[in-house]
Formats: structure tokens, C-alpha cells, sequence
């Protein structure tokens, strides 16, 4: 094992351009690009309805303190900042990139960012908020299950080979 071996984490099977053998990990990584794909079409209908329709249904006073006066703005930062890193993930992670999964982790956190800061500015909470908020985290935790950070989930892949260890 050279010093550049030990260095440099393994990287699941996946991305060096062969199928998973782990059948969780294949399901983890269809429920993933499943959850990235409604994530972006999510968002960027949420973003049509906020640049179209000055936010549709939901009330521009909610806007009040904030540093918006009409939904414009946060449409447009919701369909391209929120929607297109969501969308570049499923494409990345479709093609099975070994970015994958970095991407995977800036689409979650972005969403989880998206939430926090939407209910700081306009304090008003929808259960809606907690999905989405919950979706980020999800699409976090199987990114970090197909890194083999989270065993519980999907046993670790080492070095291209499925751990001998069972649970």
C-alpha cells in the first residue's frame, strides 16, 4: 500500500464505473436520485409560482421585515440555487460522476439553508417547511451511507470489495 493508498478514502464500487453489489446500496442510490429529482421539480415549481404569481397563495405580508417586498427575488434564488443544485445532483449521480455524492450533500444542505432562513424571514411555519427541511437531511444521510459513513445503513464498501463483516 503505497502513502497515496492510505491518504485517499475508498471510494464505493459504484464509482469506479462497476454496479453496486450491495443490494441496499442500490436502492439507497435509486431512492436518492428519486428524492433529487422531486426536490428540483419541486422547487423550481415553487420558484414559477413566487416569479409568476408574486408567491400565489401565500400572502405578501409575510414579506414584512424582511429584506423583500414582493416574492421576485426569493423565486428566482429558490429555482436556481435550490432547484438546479438538486437537479445537478440526480443528473451527476444518474451518470454515477464521482462528484456524485459531494453534489448530493450541497443539494441537501442547500434545502435545509433554504428552510432555515425562509422560516428567519418570514416566521410564519407550514408543515410543508418540515418536509422539505426533512428531505435535505435524508438525501444527506444516504449520500454519507453510499460513503460508508453510516455502516447502520449500508454495510461499508471498502476499496471496491463489500465488507466481510455482517450485522
Amino acid at each position: 500500500m503505497t502513502r497515496s493508498d492510505r491518504l485517499s478514502p475508498p471510494l464505493p464500487r459504484e464509482f469506479a464505473g462497476r454496479a453496486v453489489d450491495h443490494p441496499r446500496a442500490a436502492l439507497a442510490r435509486r431512492s436518492l436520485l428519486v428524492l433529487l429529482y422531486f426536490g428540483a421539480v419541486s422547487a423550481f415549481s415553487g420558484a414559477v409560482l413566487a416569479v409568476q404569481a408574486n408567491g400565489g397563495p401565500i400572502p405578501v405580508s409575510y414579506l414584512v421585515g424582511s429584506p423583500f417586498s414582493s416574492y421576485l427575488i426569493p423565486g428566482l434564488i429558490l429555482g436556481i440555487v435550490v432547484g438546479g443544485t438538486q437537479l445537478l445532483a440526480a443528473v451527476v449521480l444518474q451518470r454515477r460522476l464521482p462528484s456524485s455524492l459531494v453534489w448530493t450533500g450541497v443539494a441537501g444542505f442547500g434545502m435545509m439553508v433554504w428552510i432555515f432562513i425562509e422560516l428567519a424571514m418570514i416566521r410564519q411555519y407550514s408543515f410543508l417547511q418540515s418536509i422539505y427541511f426533512g428531505l435535505g437531511m435524508v438525501e444527506i444521510i444516504l449520500a454519507l451511507a453510499l460513503l460508508g459513513i453510516a455502516p447502520a445503513i449500508i454495510p461499508p464498501l471498502v476499496e471496491g470489495r463489500m465488507s466481510r463483516r455482517r450485522r
